[in-house]
């Protein structure tokens, strides 16, 4: 048996070129997203290293929007995770000096795109007064 065969029944008919294309723009997305988060932390005055450790990046991003960090265990409810993402992002928008439509499709839809915006470009960062 080959490798090939091995492992077609467990992606129902995926060839492994296809499942090693989607594991590469899997990669290629993670390391973006680690780029922009890096400088964007560095900008609102946190060490760029927390954007590698997958849920720690999440908290700073809590923080960064002003909120407490408890506020972050939001992200592990279903629904609430997704209510929490749309005002997180909104929150950061402002807090880069951007708008709502900016801060809803870049930050929250195209994430790796906005925050590669906001941490490159020269939008400053004021922390949101606590909500």
């Amino acid at each position: 048996m080959t490798f090939i065969e091995d492992i077609e029944p467990i992606s129902q008919g995926v060839s492994a070129g296809a499942m090693f294309g989607y594991i590469v723009v899997g990669l290629i997305y993670w390391i973006v997203t680690i780029i922009a988060f890096w400088k964007t932390f560095t900008k609102a005055g946190y060490p760029g290293w927390l954007s590698i450790i997958p849920i720690v990046n999440l908290f700073v991003l809590v923080k960064i929007a002003g909120y407490s960090a408890w506020l972050g265990i939001l992200w592990f409810i279903p629904i609430a995770n997704i209510v929490l993402g749309i005002i997180v992002a909104l929150r950061n928008g402002r807090a880069f000096g951007h708008g709502g439509a900016f801060s809803f499709f870049l930050l929250f839809l195209l994430n790796p795109i906005g925050y590669l915006i906001t941490g490159y470009s020269n939008d400053t960062y004021t922390k949101p007064t606590s909500a």
